[in-house]
């Protein structure tokens, strides 16, 4: 194994490891584009365990400090086409393959720079620019790696991108409190009679029940926006888009059938009905050509 398939193979293992889901629906795609999705995650990935490790024990400072000097390496390698990273050489052979633009890496990295100093968004619109980072341009990411048959399908990526990550927000919760991180916009959650404080109390009151809704039908619309962009992508690449589709915004119905509470319960997919959308969807798999 040479020093690129390595870095494939290390990508891959921390899909496996950390995306389950995200690793199951890659399973739908042609095996050519399978190492592609996992060198985008794996720098996702890599990024974020750098911020969010709650076993780190490193101070705030010094996880800015190992971001900054990791990010700038992969940011100054993705300019100069090559890389010795043990995940840049496979992020840089897949951003080279697929013309992917340098401005979205920049931009998922200030993302995660906004996590170690910002524990709030006061609106949905300061909400929008951490997670445009975050997620919106994963999908754009993704879309060249897919396949797109129209321009449109890289808004509806944008969309459906930003549904996954609002549906984590409602289940996590809990989580985000345990890093001193509250997603939710605080004047959304006002609007309903919900502070942080009575977040921080972990005590489900119909309040936040009613918040909760409200974040819900915001998901749910994203999701329905941007589903008339799958059938803009390569038809072997649209069972797996469908699959992700269902299974990680599929996190809110979870969250609905626990009875909304997120701070004693884990919102989580059951594994018959992952089982089920993806048999569904191996089926679609294998009426299309690679």
């Amino acid at each position: 194994m040479n020093e690129l398939e390595a870095s494939y193979a290390k990508c891959k293992r921390l899909n496996s490891l950390h995306g389950k889901t995200y690793y199951l629906a890659t399973l739908l795609l042609p095996k050519a584009k399978r190492k592609y999705v996992h060198a985008l995650y794996g720098f996702a990935r890599y990024a974020d365990e750098i911020v969010d490790d709650l076993e780190s024990t490193l101070t705030v400072q010094e996880k800015a400090d190992a971001l900054g000097e990791w990010g700038a390496k992969i940011l100054q390698d993705l300019k100069s086409g090559k890389s010795d990273d043990a995940i840049g050489r496979a992020l840089i052979d897949t951003v080279n393959s697929f013309s992917i633009p340098y401005e979205h890496f920049e931009a998922f990295l200030h993302s995660m720079t906004m996590d170690l100093t910002v524990q709030e968004y006061q609106t949905y619109e300061d909400l929008v620019e951490y997670v445009y980072g975050s997620a919106a341009v994963i999908g754009l990411e993704m879309v060249p790696v897919l396949g797109v048959l129209e321009e449109g399908a890289y808004e509806c990526a944008k969309k459906l991108g930003i549904a996954f990550q609002l549906a984590n927000f409602i289940r996590d919760v809990g989580e985000d409190l345990d890093r001193g991180r509250i997603y939710l916009p605080i004047a959304e959650l006002a609007e309903h009679g919900v502070t942080r404080e009575m977040l921080e109390e972990r005590i489900l009151t119909p309040q936040i029940i009613s918040a909760l809704k409200f974040q819900i039908a915001r998901v749910r619309k994203l999701q329905a926006e941007a589903t008339p962009g799958i059938q803009m992508l390569a038809a072997s690449s649209r069972p797996c888009i469908e699959a992700a589709s269902e299974l990680y915004c599929g996190i809110v119905d979870e969250v609905e059938k626990i009875g909304y509470d997120i701070f004693n319960k884990r919102a989580k997919t059951s594994t018959s009905r992952r089982l089920r959308v993806f048999i569904t969807a191996y089926v679609k798999r294998l009426a299309v050509s690679n």
